[in-house]
């Protein structure tokens, strides 16, 4: 038999459409192997809510496997140590596994290449993104920064290939690695356990995400309302399931489509994760440091400060007195996820309002969100602060009571903040100012003309 292959997976948790799985699969007996490294990454190892779905999402890649007489192999420890063994001690002459562009993957694919003995391949496939960073440029031959652009670009390049159906075969070697046991990794939370609301919400794995993209077509027409209407379920639900590549970017772009022209927003949503991660590729500081440079001094206030820590435990848990910050911050600990407009509504409140550095409220979404992605997440919240290559003045500060009123927020509230259950319309955006607030629910931390004020006084320190 020929030497086995092994194949790595990352971010990539899927059989259909992925391209180091059919080329692997085409070569010989597979190994397929998923390694926790929480060395490479450093500070950036995955949150809580990450490691929840990532259990269950091997799991699912596991059994997938087995339905074609294969296994998962699982271990721990440093990527690029433990696969250069893995290679050495199975005879395997080729690694394959897809790009990844985060700046600590660049370094451990680096690290792999030289500790593999010679003759031994790592082969890195396209797959994760509609196109790979670099694909497209501006006239002078420059990767984009700015987002429109960049659409404009990709979009005449679309659409993409016809996704690939999941190999008929895959051999297996004749003798399998060591592999660690799943639950020994203890990814789920013990005592408490926070996660038992996700578990309702989500199903990860393959299977999960094409059941989400179903559910989505029929109301991808709505999108461009959707989005902003967080009582309304007309949002995609998809970012995970994409996050962890347990779907490709391109079945969902062929699906989509079929819908018709109506679908353009929602296209561009999957446009914008790709543009994230040109961003990280082109800067891989982004998710530390803010692209602006004024923006590095900016007069954030202390959080060795007392009120400042209180203030921001406050908005962590959805108790700042403004009912729609406060409802998508609960929905985000319930759940692991966050519609789309509240997210922007909350980190314009913990950055404008209580003026804390975007970079704490990166951190927190970091932990607790099943889509924690570090390009995207990194270019949304520098986005929001007015920080990044392309983004928001800083000076467009959201005004989260009017913008909860605007986009019918009334029972996506009612749902999150039962304190505000019986609070009718259109009291519910702000009961405080009309005389409805329950005792139960705390008053406002902060009025909004007060922290606009502070917030307008900051950026003239650095304008």
């Amino acid at each position: 038999m020929n030497s086995p292959i092994i194949l790595w997976f990352r971010r990539d948790l899927r059989l259909s459409d992925q391209a180091a799985v059919a080329a692997a699969a085409a070569e010989g007996p597979v190994i397929p192997v998923y390694i926790l490294d929480d060395e490479t990454p450093k500070h950036r190892k995955m949150g809580g809510a990450s490691r929840w779905w990532l259990h269950h999402s091997l799991k699912s890649l596991d059994q997938h496997l087995r339905d074609k007489g294969s296994r998962l192999i699982l271990r721990q420890g440093n990527a690029a140590t433990i696969l250069a063994d893995i290679a050495h001690k199975a005879g395997a002459q080729q690694i394959h596994a897809l790009h990844h562009y985060e700046p600590w993957w660049l370094n451990a694919e680096k690290h792999l290449r030289e500790s593999l003995a010679d003759g031994v391949e790592l082969i890195l496939h396209d797959g994760n993104y509609l196109l790979p960073p670099g694909a497209v440029t501006t006239g002078g031959g420059d990767p984009y920064k700015i987002y429109t652009p960049f659409w404009k670009s990709v979009r005449e390049r679309m659409p993409p290939a016809e996704p690939t159906p999941v190999p008929q075969k895959i051999d297996t070697p004749d003798q399998w690695p060591v592999s660690d046991s799943l639950d020994d990794w203890n990814l789920l939370p013990t005592k408490p356990d926070w996660a038992t609301g996700f578990t309702k919400a989500w199903t990860p794995g393959e299977e999960g995400a094409r059941a989400n993209v179903d559910a989505f077509i029929d109301k991808a027409t709505r999108y461009d309302e959707g989005r902003n209407l967080p009582s309304a379920e007309l949002v995609s639900r998809l970012s995970p399931h994409l996050h962890f590549g347990e779907v490709s970017p391109a079945y969902v772009w062929h699906r989509v489509t079929g819908r018709g022209r109506q679908v353009e927003t929602y296209l561009k949503e999957i446009v914008w994760r790709d543009y994230a991660q040109n961003v990280i590729w082109q800067f891989p500081q982004y998710g530390g440091e803010s692209y602006r440079e004024k923006f590095r001094d900016f007069p954030w206030r202390d959080m060795n400060d007392a009120k400042v820590a209180k203030d921001f435990e406050a908005w962590c848990h959805g108790k700042t007195g403004y009912p729609i910050v406060d409802a998508g911050m609960r929905e985000l600990w319930a759940t692991g996820w966050m519609h789309n407009r509240v997210r922007m509504i909350a980190a314009s409140f913990l950055i404008k309002h209580l003026l804390i550095d975007w970079r704490k409220g990166e951190q927190w979404f970091w932990d607790t969100l099943v889509d924690a992605d570090f390009a995207s997440n990194s270019v949304n919240w520098q986005w929001v602060s007015g920080t990044g290559v392309d983004s928001n003045m800083f000076v467009r500060i959201m005004a989260p009571l009017t913008q909860s009123e605007k986009f019918n927020a009334g029972d996506y509230i009612r749902k999150w903040v039962p304190e505000l259950s019986d609070v009718s319309d259109p009291y519910i955006h702000d009961p405080e100012e009309h005389g409805a607030k329950p005792a139960s629910y705390r008053s406002k931390i902060i009025g909004h003309k007060d922290a606009r004020a502070r917030a307008l006084d900051a950026y003239a320190v650095v304008k």
